[in-house]
């Protein structure tokens, strides 16, 4: 039914372009599953002005109109208590704007299973003064609990349209596709809870407060909880939706499981640990492929263009195919590992397991400000930093999600076990296994101390609460929903840190292939002559307090903030040896490379090259990431934030390293 007398005008609402819809509901109510069944591919991820909240936009095409969807994020309340909170309630009164304007029509998602809860956030919806349709989601979970909701009787209570969807499956998508039709063509819908709980549909006067708020005045309209929350006992009792007698769901006698301190754990740890394989071993081999695929047949096509083009052997065509192409192949080669980590990640989501890991890890978190949901990323980032920035999506509040961010680059990833390797056992061949042990420890500690100073600068009002999470039913995940989702993610980080690293490699292309001394043509240069080493040679001085003045240490540094795995290969090629052929202790302590390691370390040190050594690992652990990690950071937190972060942790890592150089030699 639809309320003739609400609001100024009883006109439909006037819609200029494409019609915006809003998707409003609590967290792990399904409200992204149904953004993805709706929008497919045509979607865009962009953070809120201002802030570091990601916000959804794609494209439905319905009732042969094109409609905007916005995904916002999920919230409780909007009375907000956190940025993400507030970004919703900014979409609703026009302060963030998509796509040029307010939402034309509000989609609330309200879950079947936890009926009042989601009415709360319906209820302050209704003071808003935006047209609203409900979409009644997990209506299949509340019918195995024995809960049956009957929409028509609950549209008929609420006086708006009420649709029962299954988005996980595809269910529903096309009633709630007329619902919104609906509600764009014919009068608003506009629902006012008062302390009768009145509704539209009794034709009483609760419509007179739906006037369409602004930012100035939605604060004072939510503050009177009162109204709303007799609004929600009384709707709740006309709709019976209570939930019958049960002794136990089969959630209840999984969480007994999973939610026991000594079980639980142990398979949360296991669960970290498969996720730490997926950015190991598993995506290796498919990471290998998709680089040897540009290195192979699509590097000989290049070669083959530039030699019909008569350009081989030339500037021209080192640039393609060392420059461009090499940062394809970079690019493409993490592709599938995000991928891989996204699905995961919304397997884990979609099934419920996710909040209940969360509230396991809460208390360890809580010791650096942050709350369980934190534990997933940083266990991830010692596998490899970018999906595990990539892990910080799951975070939703959003001071969290940035100090997060900002802590996964001390979490000591995978590729710099390779110079760990190589270090340890050139310096240390007797306790080589002790020193990377020590490396990781590090590691840990930094993490720790840069918690425990990072809450002081990102803290909100949010930070010292305690976590509150309604955990979710127990679900099979639809596969298809969770591979739109890792599929929409993926090329997210594709369109977004992919320019940035191609940009990025071919510079330091242009570094290598610029001769600076010696007779040599652009692109034929030996490094030693290049402006690679000039600018190597150039910093090397600002490692002397370190121990490690010396342009062969300090050029692989530069190398290695474009990877880290490839710091070993470039001390090899700044000394042109070969590199150890096998990542052991054994094969690094006899190789070519040790030896010229340890002869330019002693005399840089001055005799004290293990301290020298010790303070290169540190620098390396602590200095900061990769490329792909720096892209990946610019795209979530923005360039000003994480050029800070850049600095600041060349600033750590040298301080680090200083203060074991200098403590090292002395004894």
């Amino acid at each position: 039914m639809t309320c003739s007398h609400c609001g100024p005008s009883s006109g439909a609402p006037t819609l200029v372009g494409s019609p915006r819809i809003l998707l409003v509901g609590n967290p792990n109510v399904g409200k992204s599953t149904l953004f993805n069944r709706l929008t497919g591919a045509r979607q865009d991820i962009r953070n809120a002005p201002g802030t570091t909240v990601d916000l959804s936009t794609g494209g439905w095409r319905a009732f042969g109109s094109q409609l905007t969807v916005v995904d916002s994020p999920g919230t409780y309340s909007l009375l907000a208590r956190s940025a993400d909170e507030q970004v919703v309630t900014e979409l609703l009164t026009g302060d963030i704007q998509v796509e040029g304007g307010k939402p034309d029509l509000v989609v609330a998602v309200l879950d079947a299973t936890a009926l009042s809860r989601s009415l709360y956030l319906l209820g302050q919806l209704s003071r808003v003064g935006l047209p609203v349709i409900v979409a009644l989601s997990m209506v299949d979970v509340a019918r195995a609990e024995g809960v049956e909701i009957d929409t028509e009787t609950m549209s008929s209570v609420l006086g708006v349209p009420v649709v029962a969807i299954d988005p996980r499956h595809g269910l529903g998508l096309e009633d709630l596709a007329g619902a919104v039709r609906t509600g764009l063509d014919v009068l608003p819908f506009l629902i006012g809870p008062d302390a009768k709980a009145c509704t539209c549909a009794e034709g009483g006067d609760c419509c007179g407060s739906t006037q369409a708020a602004d930012a100035t005045t939605l604060a004072e309209l939510l503050e009177d909880a009162d109204d709303v929350f007799a609004w929600v006992e009384v709707v709740s009792s006309r709709l019976g939706a209570k939930r019958p007698r049960i002794d136990t769901t089969f959630s209840d006698r999984v969480d007994r499981v999973l939610l026991n301190p000594v079980a639980g754990i142990l398979i949360l740890l296991g669960v970290l640990w498969g996720l730490f394989q997926l950015t190991t071993s598993v995506a290796a081999p498919v990471m290998e492929w998709a680089e040897g695929f540009v290195g192979g047949p699509v590097t000989d096509w290049a070669l083959a263009l530039t030699g019909a083009l008569g350009l081989s052997d030339t500037w021209v065509e080192s640039l393609l195919i060392d420059g461009i192409l090499a940062g394809i192949g970079v690019v493409l080669s993490f592709v599938p590992l995000m991928f891989i980590m996204f699905f995961a990640l919304a397997l884990l989501e979609d099934s419920g397991y996710l909040a209940r890991a969360a509230l396991l890890a809460d208390r360890l978190m809580r010791s650096i400000g942050l709350d369980g949901r934190a534990v997933l990323p940083l266990i991830v980032g010692f596998g490899c930093n970018l999906p595990a920035l990539a892990a910080t999506k799951t975070l939703p509040n959003a001071a969290h999600r940035t100090v997060t961010a900002l802590l996964v680059p001390l979490t000591s990833c995978a590729a710099r076990l390779t110079v760990y390797i190589l270090i340890a056992a050139t310096f240390f061949p007797s306790h080589a296994g002790t020193v990377v042990f020590a490396m990781y420890i590090g590691s840990v500690l930094l993490v720790i101390a840069g918690g425990l100073l990072l809450k002081l600068v990102f803290s909100d009002d949010t930070s010292a609460d305690p976590l509150f999470l309604v955990l979710p039913a127990y679900q099979k995940p639809g596969v298809t929903t969770v591979f739109l989702s890792a599929a929409r993610r993926a090329l997210a980080f594709l369109k977004g840190a992919g320019v940035t690293i191609v940009v990025m490699l071919t510079i330091m292309w242009g570094l290598m292939a610029i001769p600076v001394t010696g007779d040599h043509d652009l692109a034929d240069v030996p490094v030693e002559d290049s402006l690679y080493a000039e600018v190597a040679q150039t910093i090397a001085p600002v490692f002397a307090p370190a121990g490690f003045n010396d342009w062969h240490a300090s050029a692989a540094l530069l190398t290695g903030i474009v990877a880290k795995e490839t710091v070993v290969a470039a001390l090899s090629q700044s000394y042109q040896v070969d590199e150890p052929e096998e990542n052991s202790y054994e094969d690094a302590e006899g190789s070519d490379l040790g030896e010229r390691l340890r002869a330019d370390f002693d005399d840089a040190s001055g005799g004290h090259g293990q301290a020298a050594a010790l303070a290169f690992l540190v620098f390396v652990l602590a200095y900061t990431p990769c490329v792909a990690t720096l892209a990946e950071q610019k795209r979530i937190l923005g360039w000003r934030i994480t050029a800070g972060a850049f600095g600041a942790q060349l600033v750590l890592a040298w301080l680090l390293a200083v203060a074991v150089f200098q403590i090292g030699s002395l004894l």
